[in-house]
C-alpha cells in the first residue's frame, strides 16, 4: 500500500511548523521538519567553522554528517551523528544561514534522500519551503501557507522571546530571508501549481488545522 504524503510549504511565520505537528498528530501520521534539516547543516557548519562557500569543504562537511529524525514522545527531534541538537538550531543567526546555504545544490542533493526514504516508510506530513514543487511532486495532498509580514514578524519575535531581539530587527531579516528564498536559482520559495493557498493572517491555529484536516480526510 503506498503511503500517504501531506506537503504545507510556506515563508516564515506563516504557522507551517505548528499546523503541521499538529495535523500530523490529528492524522496519526509521523511529522517531518525538513526546515530542521537545513538548520542542522547550518549548526553544523558553524560548529566545524567551515566556508561554507567553498564546494569542497561543504562537501567533505555533508560527507561526513548523518542528520536523521526521531520520534520521542510524540515529539520530533533532530539528530546530528548520534546527538540531540534540537534545541541548538532555534536562533536567528542558524536560521539565516540555514536559508543561505539551502540555496546550495550540493546541500538539497545531500538532504533529498534523507526526505524521501522517511516518506516510503510513513504516512507523513513533510514541512518546508519546496516540498510540493521539488521533493514530492507527486504527493497527494499539497498546502500552500502564508501570512502578512507584519503578523509573521510578529508570531516569530514572540517565539524569540528568551533572545535579545527587537520587533523591527525579526521583521527585516524574515524580509531579507523571504527575498533569498524567493529568489535563489535552486529550488526557490514558490506554491506548487496544484497546491491549496491558506492565508493564515487572521486565523487562529486550530482553524487551519481543521480547514487542513477536512481537505485531507475527505479524500482519504
Amino acid at each position: 500500500m503506498n503511503k500517504k504524503i501531506v506537503t504545507i510549504d510556506g515563508p516564515a511565520g506563516a504557522g507551517k511548523t505548528s499546523v503541521s505537528y499538529a495535523l500530523s498528530k490529528r492524522l496519526g501520521w509521523i511529522y517531518v521538519d525538513t526546515g530542521a534539516l537545513y538548520r542542522g547543516v547550518a549548526f553544523e557548519i558553524k560548529r566545524a567553522g567551515i566556508n561554507w562557500q567553498k564546494e569542497n569543504e561543504l562537501r567533505a562537511l555533508l560527507d561526513d554528517m548523518e542528520l536523521d529524525f526521531m520520534m520521542e514522545k510524540g515529539c520530533p527531534v533532530l539528530i546530528s551523528s548520534g546527538e540531540d541538537i534540537s534545541g541548538k538550531i532555534r536562533t536567528a543567526d542558524i536560521a539565516m544561514l540555514a536559508s543561505s546555504v539551502s540555496a546550495m545544490p550540493v546541500v538539497r542533493e545531500a538532504l533529498l534522500s534523507i526526505q524521501r526514504s522517511l516518506a516510503l516508510k510513513n504516512n507523513a506530513v513533510f514541512e518546508g519551503r519546496d516540498m510540493g514543487t521539488i521533493v514530492f511532486p507527486g504527493a497527494d495532498f499539497k498546502f500552500f501557507l502564508f501570512a502578512d509580514l507584519k503578523i509573521r514578524a510578529l508570531r516569530r519575535y514572540r517565539e524569540m522571546k528568551n533572545e535579545n531581539h527587537d520587533l523591527e530587527k525579526v521583521e527585516h531579516d524574515m524580509e531579507k530571508r523571504d527575498k533569498n528564498d524567493s529568489l535563489r536559482e535552486c529550488a526557490p520559495l514558490k506554491p506548487a501549481i496544484d497546491a491549496v493557498m491558506i492565508d493564515s493572517t487572521y486565523m487562529t491555529l486550530n482553524e487551519v488545522v481543521e480547514k487542513i484536516f477536512d481537505i485531507v480526510n475527505a479524500r482519504l
